[in-house]
């Protein structure tokens, strides 16, 4: 079964190019290009000042490596291979297999990604300093949990509804550009504010990760425990949605479309 989720794994990377190396320097450069905008964004609406007090632009990144680790999961998933797969029709392959690779495959990509940028700009530019590496790393870890998550539910309900679940997968994506907080400190926002992010686990996964890289920062609106729970219940739905779902459905659903 490792066996299989490994070459799942790299077949789930390579899938986005030929070769493997265009396809990593397709994502660092995504990844460059938010940092650029959001840097920008924060430069031209005078928003510097609020951010909190140490490296500017890995304040930015710490926002933008989480977001993208997190809606990058939760594509991949939604988008693992389903039992009406024709990869499904060799025998040792199932749909676990193929959901585990796509959510390994995305957090590879990302996390690669992120070694690469910051080692650039640590060795290029100026040295970087994190207050807890660990806890920072385990922010990460969250946010992919998260995402992958949110991407079984999505691929439970897939089947049955399939057009609705690819509006509602590019919906959630693109919510989080605003809804994850990734421009802002959750201790810095007033209660009626504060009641429009908290019930995103990556908005408290993004702020938690702020109060590990910077050590004058201390996250008092947020819980880590909750962005776990959260991705704990939603994966069991997912799950038991993905069961059920895997023994009803049929390739005659799909040729009536």
């Amino acid at each position: 079964m490792g066996e299989l989720i490994f070459h799942s794994i790299v077949r789930s990377v390579r899938s986005r190019h030929n070769n493997a190396f265009l396809a990593l320097g397709q994502n660092v450069l995504q990844a460059l290009i938010f940092v650029g905008i959001f840097y920008l964004l924060f430069l031209i609406m005078g928003l510097r000042s609020a951010a909190v007090r140490g490296d500017f632009l890995l304040y930015i990144m710490s926002g933008i490596f989480l977001f993208m680790c997190h809606i990058r999961s939760v594509g991949a998933v939604a988008g693992a291979e389903g039992p009406t797969s024709p990869m499904m029709k060799h025998a040792p392959m199932n749909t676990v297999i193929a959901i585990i690779a796509a959510a390994l495959g995305a957090l590879y990509t990302q996390v690669l990604t992120m070694l690469l940028i910051l080692f650039f700009y640590h060795t290029a530019f100026t040295p970087i300093e994190i207050a807890d590496p660990v806890g920072a790393f385990s922010m990460l870890l969250l946010a992919w949990f998260t995402g992958c998550a949110v991407g079984m539910v999505f691929l439970a309900i897939k089947p049955w509804a399939p057009n609705t679940v690819g509006i509602m997968s590019t919906l959630y994506q693109r919510a989080n550009m605003i809804a994850s907080g990734k421009m802002f400190l959750a201790n810095t926002l007033p209660p009626t504010m504060l009641a429009m992010f908290d019930w995103n686990p990556l908005f408290h996964a993004i702020d938690q990760c702020r109060g590990f890289v910077f050590r004058n920062y201390f996250p008092r609106n947020s819980s880590w425990e909750y962005a776990l729970w959260v991705g704990i219940i939603l994966l069991m739905i997912g799950l038991m949605g993905e069961f059920y779902t895997r023994r009803q459905v049929s390739n005659s659903w799909f040729a009536r479309r």
